[in-house]
This record gives structure tokens, sequence and C-alpha cells, in this order.
């Protein structure tokens, strides 16, 4: 069961655009030198229609097949952006941007995405129209919100989105999906607790707001473990505590907590909003302060639908022996769930073998990988879209 001969032979070249992207990885919507080489790169290949700035800086490519009997489209979407994080691989084709590294593999993905773009607009070996997506600002900013917003669905007609993501842990050359809920929703919460500050050699005379939320910080995480149905997932981590005193001899008058909330179920967000709210508000009261929660939704429950999961799976099974359909959900968000949301779909990993993890500052892409992803993109539209 072989990758496509063609990206086994693309391989050297694909590897050269995925390396340059590593060396200059940019953070967010900012993808401007990455967006221009992926347009320049489309046009090249002879693609039918390129237009850049959709999300701000996203790029959607327009592939036509040999025949379009059946007006069919699909769209195909891989990530630009790069993380704020100092690289530490030592590879000689490291990141050049101090403070910015691709420590999620999008340079990957990207290549993956021109690679498939690359085949399709010279084999066009199928009935309708392929739509590849290059988005920018997944990485905690929503750019695919901002394409969905931008019109990516109606004005390109997509009827159903594939995407994929590679994954350390899982050998090179397998891929890992399962039917629903695959990554998480991913909120986060702001707590600022107010109390009555003072001498800390006086906490008689004080509302103390940083044993408040100590003690708000405890009783968060009973939501999971005495509110939330233990046969689903759900998480809540306070991650940053701060005050309005650097002192160590003042008790302060606020403390803001800040952390996130993931859950892999609309019920399961719903009670962690409510039960953050709650919980700080109540142990605020008993200890003679005050809270005041502020709860964010981000990304939404990536859900892949039954019928295109399977869809996946099969054209992952042409190019591999070991397809794992059941994969443990993962607690990390996705802004491809916007596209979810819009058109059914899925999203499957691919194995990036035994490299450090993602958001790693040693994490490094493997170039292996790259003809499996790519042949499953490419694989999708031939599949999805069978020549006439």
């Amino acid at each position: 069961m072989p990758i496509k001969n063609r990206f086994a032979e693309l391989l050297p070249e694909i590897t050269e655009w995925r390396r340059d992207f590593h060396q200059h990885p940019e953070i967010g919507y900012e993808v401007h030198r990455t967006a221009a080489r992926v347009a320049e790169l489309l046009r090249e290949f002879g693609v039918d229609e390129v237009t850049e700035g959709i999300g701000q800086t996203g790029v959607v490519a327009v592939i036509r097949g040999k025949s379009d009997s059946a007006g069919r489209v699909i769209g195909l979407r891989a990530d630009m952006d790069a993380l704020p994080i100092t690289e530490k691989t030592g590879a000689d084709y490291a990141s050049r941007h101090d403070g910015a590294m691709h420590a999620c593999g999008h340079d990957g993905h990207t290549a993956m995405l021109l690679g498939a773009a690359r085949y399709l607009a010279e084999t066009r070996n199928f009935d309708g129209t392929a739509v590849l997506i290059f988005q920018p600002a997944e990485e905690g900013l929503g750019g695919g919100r901002a394409m969905i917003e931008d019109g990516l669905t109606e004005r390109w007609g997509i009827q159903e989105f594939y995407g994929m993501h590679n994954m350390p842990g899982i050998p090179v050359g397998s891929f890992a999906i399962r039917e629903g809920g695959i990554m998480a929703a991913s909120d986060r919460f702001e707590i600022a607790v107010t109390g009555r500050g003072g001498h800390a050699a006086a906490p008689h005379d004080v509302i103390d707001p940083v044993l408040t939320s100590a003690q708000i910080i405890t009783a968060l995480q009973s939501i999971v473990s005495r509110n939330v149905d233990p046969l689903k997932n759900a998480v809540v981590s306070c991650c940053v505590i701060t005050t309005d005193s650097p002192a160590d001899n003042v008790i302060p008058q606020t403390v803001v907590i800040r952390g996130t909330a993931r859950s892999l179920d609309a019920d399961v967000r719903a009670q962690l909003e409510a039960g953050i709210t709650r919980v700080a508000s109540g142990v605020a009261t008993a200890m003679g302060a005050k809270a005041d929660t502020r709860y964010v939704r981000g990304y939404p429950v990536t859900v892949n639908h039954p019928d295109e999961t399977g869809y996946a799976v099969d054209v992952a099974r042409k190019i591999s022996a070991d397809v794992d359909t059941d994969v443990a959900p993962m607690m990390g968000g996705e802004d491809f769930s916007f596209m979810l949301e819009s058109r059914p779909g899925a999203y499957i990993f691919v194995g990036n073998g035994d490299s450090a993890t993602l958001h790693h500052p040693e994490y490094n892409f493997s170039d292996e990988a790259i003809p499996f992803g790519a042949s499953w993109y490419a694989g999708m539209v031939e599949a999805r879209m069978p020549a006439a």
C-alpha cells in the first residue's frame, strides 16, 4: 500500500520548501513572507486561481479537474503560522528569527499541501474542484474562523473540509483518527479576586485575596472531580497568578487568576463555564472577598463527521497499513473546528515519529512524513471526486 510515486520523486523539492519556511517562521496573522511564497509556488504550478488576503493573510487556490459533471467541491486546509518559542534543535535549517519557531509542524503541513497542489495541477485526475486553503493564525488567534467569516465556504462553494496535523509519538507512515470529538474546546478564564489590602504583619486588619485565591484554585478542581460525569473529559487548569503589589510585606488589594478550560462535549463545556463562575464567587464570598469571572470561549470541539471520517480512513488505508481509527482524543484545541462547523469533514493525524512533543523548543517536523501527508491530501480529492 504505497505512497504516490510522484511524491517520492518530489520529496527533495518539497523538503526544500519546508525547510525554507522553517528558517523564516512567522507568527499569527503576520505570515506575509510565507503567504507570498505559497502564492508564488501555486502560480508556478499552474493552478487555476490564487486569491490572497482571505482572513487577513490566508491564501486560497483553486484547481479544476478534467471534468465537473456533478459540481463537487472539496476543501483541503493547512496552517502556516509558527509559535513564539526560541528554537533549540540545532538543525542547520533552524529558525533565523529569535523568539519564533515552527514548533508545531505547520511548515510541514504547508509544504505537504503545496506538494498535493503541484500533483493535482499536473494530473487533474478528478471530477470537480479542489480548493486548497493555506491558513494563518491557528495558534490561538482563530485564523480559521477569520477565513470562514471572510466568506471562505460560500465564496468557493466548499462542500466538505479535510485537514491534517502531524503527531509525534506516532510512527512515520501511519495515520490516526476517530469519529466525533478528536480535539477539545479550548476556553480561557480570568478571575479577579478583590479583598482589602494592608500590611503583611497585620493580616487581621485585611481581607486577604492571596489566601482567597489559593482556596479558589483548590476548589476549582472539584468541578471536574465532582460535577462532570467521570466518563467524560474535562480539564480546568489555573496557569497564571498576578497581584497588584510586588512587595513581600504587603497583602495586595487584588489577585488575578488566569487559566484554561478544556472539554470534548458541549454540555460539559457549559458546566465548566457555569462552575468556574459559581465556585470562584462562592469561595470569595465565604472569605469576605469578591470574585469577578470573565470566561472567554475559544475554539470549539473539533468534531469529525461520521461519513467523512470513513472517507478519510479509506484514503489513509490506501497509503498505509497502519491506520488507527479509534485514537484517543486530545485536549489541545484546533481552529479547524470552525471549518467543520461550517461544513462536514474530518481531521486526521499523520505520524511524525519519535520527535520532541509539539510546542517544544526541540521539536522538528520529520521530512520523511511528507509523501504520506501529501498522498493523503491528494487522495482525498481523487477519492471524493473520482474521474468521470
